[in-house]
């Protein structure tokens, strides 16, 4: 059987497992497979995933790491390294992983918002900001983004900017912008 056949069949063997919510029987497969494709990106990648969603994200941040050194190219690998390690407070590994899928891809919302969040829990919020503001560029829809540059103007005592990002999204996430209204105290007087 030729290797491009064997690996086909083994990521489908790894994706009918997880299907059927069996993770660690996906991540024993998958593990098996990086033991004879130790450079294999998809391998690298979902054992990652699995460590992480299994609740060993040092694991993860481990798998993770050999990806980008591997392969330095793949933003995504570089997101979910900044990711893993935000979940872990080593804020300053996360912050540069960030920045480096950024790099590679500087329309990836996700490593923008990422990066704001690194930024915040180092109160360099002036910062934050800015990658705020470029996450809602590229994702305008989405509310995450104008949340935390709400969140970020309160802290900044700038509240009248915070009520204009609530008042913007009342247009199209009124959920969200009534619970910056409670958590903030502004907008306006509810009965």
């Amino acid at each position: 059987m030729n290797a491009r056949l064997l690996s086909g069949l083994v990521r489908w063997q790894i994706r009918l497992l997880l299907m059927f919510g069996l993770e660690r029987q996906a991540l024993a497969q998958v593990l098996r497979r990086l033991d004879t494709q130790p450079s294999d990106a998809f391998s690298l990648a979902t054992g990652a995933h699995l460590h992480a969603n299994l609740g060993d994200p040092t694991a993860a941040q481990r798998l993770l790491e050999r990806l980008v050194w591997l392969h330095p190219e793949r933003a995504d690998g570089w997101f979910n390294l900044g990711y893993v390690c935000e979940s872990q407070g080593l804020l300053a590994a996360s912050e540069a992983a960030f920045r480096r899928a950024i790099a590679i891809d500087p329309r990836l919302d996700r490593a923008w918002y990422g990066l704001s969040l690194s930024l915040i829990a180092q109160q360099r919020l002036d910062e934050a900001l800015q990658a705020l503001r470029k996450n809602t560029e590229l994702q305008p829809m989405s509310p995450y983004g104008w949340y935390q540059m709400a969140r970020v103007q309160v802290d900044r005592q700038a509240p009248e900017e915070a009520e204009k990002i609530i008042l913007h999204l009342r247009g199209f996430e009124p959920r969200v912008a009534a619970q910056l209204e409670r958590e903030t105290g502004l907008g306006p007087v509810r009965a």
